[in-house]
């Protein structure tokens, strides 16, 4: 009988969040694969976890991943663990998640600390709808698709940033959204943990005299329909009666209702927009 993976979650800066689940499934499994074992023996010599560990990475996630993979088939529990936070989370647990699901493996999560999440939470910032965009891409070309992506994303987005490259992309935000309401979350959990509630603008200004450590949580409000309102309303303006009327036609909508669509978009009344056809 195969296994099961295990997403252990573990703390994102105080250990105290650590779950008695959490201990519990990381002393009882038969492997943990851990990011970085370097970084995890750490936390498991502070709860007295002696579980053999292996290294799963970025660098090694189809090879090792495949290993893995057979070891659950095997009958193996193996618990999965990140550097810090929920595993499968920007990281590659994703692909692991993947192959076990492919092969039929059992995968279930021991839920607990998330940066993304807590860092929303306490931004002050709308949290019914989010999108979470993790961290930008590299390629100069695809970071100038997602920003542009952005531009019209009406739920607030959340990105993780190194405090190294954080100006910078404060600076791209600003240049491709405006000036956002945003919140930047630092050393979350930690002692010296801060949100600052701010402007993209007002947080580019400060950050670049004040040097961020740790990493960063970007809580960047989205697009308000009013916003949106306003950009469809100069789109139409930009368009004569005719092209407007013909934009609705085109799509095989009859006369009478494309009238009462661009009266809408006009912000004015199908009366209106009736004489002014008239007059043409």
């Amino acid at each position: 009988m195969a296994g099961t993976l295990y997403l252990c979650a573990t703390p994102i800066g105080n250990l105290e969040d650590m779950t008695f689940r959490a201990v519990r499934i990381l002393k009882e499994a038969d492997l943990i694969a851990a990011e970085d074992t370097r970084n995890s023996v750490k936390l498991l010599n502070h709860f007295e976890i002696r579980t053999p560990m292996t290294s799963y990475h970025e660098y090694n996630k189809i090879e090792k991943g495949k290993k893995l993979v057979e070891k659950l088939k095997e009958g193996a529990d193996i618990a999965l663990i990140t550097d810090a936070g929920t595993p499968g989370i920007s990281d590659p647990g994703e692909e692991l998640v993947k192959m076990c699901l492919e092969e039929g493996i059992s995968v279930t999560s021991v839920p607990g600390a998330c940066a993304c999440i807590t860092a929303l939470t306490i931004s002050g910032l709308p949290t019914r709808r989010f999108a979470f965009e993790a961290f930008l891409p590299p390629d100069k070309k695809e970071r100038t698709r997602i920003l542009e992506e952005m531009k019209k994303e009406t739920r607030t987005m959340i990105l993780y940033e190194a405090p190294h490259r954080l100006v910078k992309t404060l600076a791209e935000l600003m240049d491709s959204l405006g000036n956002r309401r945003a919140a930047v979350c630092r050393e979350l959990t930690k002692k010296h943990e801060t949100v600052f509630n701010t402007t993209l603008s007002e947080a580019k200004t400060y950050y670049e005299s004040h040097q961020p450590k740790g990493e960063c949580v970007i809580i960047l409000e989205g697009k308000s329909p009013n916003e949106i309102r306003q950009e469809e309303q100069a789109r139409w303006q930009e368009m004569t009666l005719e092209e407007h009327m013909e934009y609705y036609l085109s799509q095989g909508i009859d006369k009478k209702e494309a009238m009462k669509r661009a009266a809408k978009d006009r912000g004015v009344s199908k009366r209106e927009i009736y004489q002014m056809l008239l007059e043409k």
